[in-house]
């Protein structure tokens, strides 16, 4: 039966998602959002008295720390090595976090979040490094030498 409700849940916030984020100044991924509140949503009735199975919120959790870690990756101004690096210190750190928040374990899920926060800015906030980074110079170079 969870798992009905669980599947339910991820395609109506789905569609809902997608029909009002075509309103939105912003990008919204539905199928995030989806699996986001479901997993909020079945741990917030849990904290209410239902019986919930933890397996089903830590599996559609793990998917969420997959999915952000993928979304940073994306966005990373950082080598292709370090974006390694980060997705190896980000993902077990973002397992830890959900165990934790799982566990009610708040002083560890604190920590972890905390960790994340600065990995994901170094991944972030990073210069390009490499030849990339040369490139751009020259560009620049040739732009000012234009006129």
């Amino acid at each position: 039966m969870i798992m009905t409700i669980t599947v339910v849940s991820i395609l109506a916030i789905t569609g809902a998602v997608w029909l009002v984020g075509r309103f939105l100044p912003f990008a919204v991924c539905p199928i995030c959002a989806g699996v986001f509140l479901t997993w909020v949503g079945l741990l917030g009735a849990r904290a209410m008295g239902y019986p919930v199975d933890l397996t089903v919120p830590a599996i559609l959790m793990g998917g969420s720390v997959v999915g952000i870690a993928y979304q940073i990756e994306k966005r990373s101004r950082v080598s292709r090595g370090a974006r390694m690096l980060f997705k190896a210190l980000f993902m077990p750190a973002g397992f830890v976090a959900a165990y934790a928040l799982l566990q009610l374990w708040w002083t560890v899920l604190f920590s972890a979040i905390a960790f994340l926060v600065v990995v994901s800015a170094w991944a972030l906030r990073s210069p390009v490094a490499g030849p990339h980074r040369e490139a751009g110079k020259e560009i620049e170079k040739e732009m000012k030498d234009c006129c």
